[in-house]
């Protein structure tokens, strides 16, 4: 499975010299990467795509999927992600908040004569 260029890409050409195997090619002004090429970076010295490792946008190489539902699967659950984990920070903020707020309920004084 070969990799793609995103339109996220600001065409900074750092996955130009990064790719062991030259598959990243210029068309039209605009960053193409060539399937027949594209090893994955498999079989060389690094373990994750060079085009992958050194884009600055993070989504502008990402792999091309041609399966439609393995496509869907993967937004998805890409989807699924961020949104457990910004369920997962404002549970914690909201924990925080509430037990800072109740110590500092707990400092406050009473005057005597009045109940909790």
């Amino acid at each position: 499975m070969a990799y793609k260029i995103t339109s996220k890409c600001i065409s900074c050409n750092l996955c130009l010299s990064a790719c062991p195997t030259g598959a990243i090619k210029i068309v039209n002004g605009q960053h193409w990467i060539d399937p027949n090429l594209c090893t994955n970076c498999n079989g060389t010295a690094y373990s994750v795509p060079q085009c992958v490792a050194t884009c600055p946008t993070y989504d502008g190489s990402v792999i091309e999927r041609k399966d439609y539902w393995e496509s869907w699967f993967h937004t998805y659950n890409k989807v699924v992600t961020k949104l457990t984990k910004k369920q997962d920070y404002w549970d914690n903020w909201f924990n925080v908040y509430s037990q800072k707020f109740a110590e500092q309920l707990q400092k406050v004084s009473i005057p005597d004569g009045i109940e909790r």
